[in-house]
């Protein structure tokens, strides 16, 4: 079988200004943040992006490369609402298209099936289509009559994913509580780019998980890129999970300062810039600790004279 595997800067390097690219994960939870980080070092641009929302669209939205967002929300889950998002939308930097959870899903399984829209009840009753007015309703053919919400299909000219494990062929493996929408990223694109945490032989995929874990098949991969730690600042369980201290600053960093501190070098470089700021975090905690002792000590001492 082929073997798919490549650097993160070649798959981001097939990419091109103008697409639409999709994002999995969700939230703040398994997002391909190597990939979205090497984009970032690329000069690829002008990008509609259809995520459900976490620091992938928060960086990107920063970064000025959104022409337009599709999505259910933008969160790093912890943090209600992505404040680098938030920020871009208030000032206007992309068109954006809203729907809730249900219909992004439904668009992704429609793309996914190569069907123009599916029919969903999601959607009546809330402010979602007004905000959309390019929606259509569809009636049954049948003798209920009832009508329905059209969602379009969510077509993708690419899809960047991340994952706990893959082989060189492109099978994709979860091993969290979660499998989100990965798979239907992938069916739903013309392209799709997997990275993973460690690239293993097939065999060891069914001995990691059972089959059910199996998420991603190969035949909708198109590259695979081995990332350890691909996914942080987000989670990757059971590999790891958020790093919310990391998160938090990144949250409250002015976007200029946050690109120059950890994004202005490649990969190895953001790496050993989050293992630095951890040790120095761990040393201020131990500091701090050894004075709440000499205090406790000095109260005890002062009590007992």
């Amino acid at each position: 079988m082929k073997d798919k595997t490549m650097p993160a800067d070649e798959a981001v390097a097939r990419l091109s200004s103008g697409m639409t690219l999709g994002i999995g994960g969700w939230g703040s939870r398994r997002k391909p943040m190597a990939l979205v980080r090497a984009l970032l070092r690329s000069g690829i641009t002008d990008l509609t992006v259809v995520s459900y929302g976490g620091p992938d669209v928060g960086m990107l939205a920063a970064a000025g490369r959104i022409r337009k967002l599709v999505t259910a929300f933008v969160t790093l889950d912890s943090i209600p609402l992505e404040p680098h998002y938030r920020a871009a939308r208030e000032r206007g930097a992309f068109e954006l298209t809203e729907i809730d959870e249900a219909m992004f899903l439904w668009g992704l399984r429609a793309a996914a099936n190569r069907l123009p829209f599916l029919p969903v009840r999601a959607g009546f009753g809330s402010d979602v289509m007004r905000v959309n007015p390019g929606l259509r309703t569809v009636t049954s053919p049948y003798e209920d009559g009832e009508t329905f919400v059209a969602v379009p299909a969510l077509r993708m000219d690419a899809a960047l994913v991340h994952v706990n494990r893959a082989d060189r062929s492109g099978n994709g493996q979860y091993l969290g509580p979660d499998p989100y929408f990965d798979d239907l990223f992938c069916a739903a694109a013309d392209t799709a780019y997997v990275s993973c945490e460690r690239v293993v032989e097939t065999a060891e995929l069914t001995k990691q998980g059972p089959p059910q874990t199996l998420l991603i098949r190969r035949h909708t991969v198109t590259g695979v890129v081995e990332a350890p730690n691909g996914a942080h600042f987000t989670s990757c369980a059971p590999d790891y999970g958020r790093d919310e201290a990391f998160q938090k600053r990144y949250a409250t960093t002015p976007w200029p300062e946050f690109e120059a501190g950890f994004l202005a070098g490649d990969e190895q470089t953001y790496q050993a810039a989050v293992r630095e700021q951890t040790y120095q975090a761990a040393v201020r905690e131990q500091t701090r600790q050894a004075a709440v002792r000499e205090q406790t000590y000095q109260a005890a001492v002062r009590e007992g004279t």
